[in-house]
């Protein structure tokens, strides 16, 4: 798992003239509530629990970006997946090394989220980014093949909403190589969160009162 560091702009705000922001979708939560979430889930889980025992160094150099789509429909979000990896791939790694592009409302469904991540491979072979930017998926109902559904393993992929983490091939192969065997990390998350059990991984990421 290969998450980090976060770096949050504010929202911003349009100068005197300028196009409104894009309207919201209707039922979708703000954006700094998708924001905010995601912090919680990064702080809490991500860094808290050591699930990425990688992200710590680069959660404190404000080196992750937490882009939140407001496309209404898939080729919208497809545009912001090509600008994001776009913007990956042109920025230097100590300003800019990983994504996360998520979206609260466009994939309610863990098993077409799964699908799309075809789409998602070759929007990766279009840009000549393969060897370049590898992408992992996080989702709310995330299920690894042949594992039951409430398992608590699955947590490891889970997100509060469905999310594309856009990874840099050179970072990720840097820090296994000065890390933990991936097997033995695997093991070690797979016994902290049987540890953990559903309750508490639902306590963990619960919002703060």
């Amino acid at each position: 798992l290969q998450v980090a560091g976060l770096t949050m702009a504010a929202t911003p705000v349009p100068a005197p003239g300028a196009p409104a922001a894009p309207p919201r979708v209707p039922g979708a939560p703000d954006v700094s509530a998708v924001e905010a979430a995601m912090r919680r889930w990064i702080e809490r889980a991500v860094i808290g629990l050591n699930l990425c025992p990688f992200a710590k160094a680069v959660w404190v150099k404000d080196q992750v970006r937490i882009a939140v789509s407001r496309a209404r429909h898939l080729d919208a979000f497809l545009d912001d997946l090509d600008a994001e990896l776009l913007r990956l791939r042109d920025t230097p790694p100590e300003v800019l090394d990983t994504t996360l592009l998520v979206h609260p409302t466009l994939f309610p469904d863990f098993f077409v989220f799964n699908d799309f991540l075809d789409v998602v491979d070759r929007v990766i072979e279009e840009h000549g980014l393969e060897g370049v930017i590898q992408v992992a998926p996080f989702h709310p109902d995330f299920v690894f093949d042949g594992v039951d559904p409430d398992d608590i393993t699955n947590a490891t992929n889970r997100a509060p909403y469905a999310t594309l983490h856009l990874l840099r091939e050179d970072s990720v192969a840097r820090a296994v190589a000065s890390g933990d065997p991936v097997e033995a990390i695997v093991e070690r998350n797979l016994d902290t969160l049987r540890r953990l059990g559903p309750q508490g991984w639902q306590r963990l990421l619960g919002a703060d009162e």
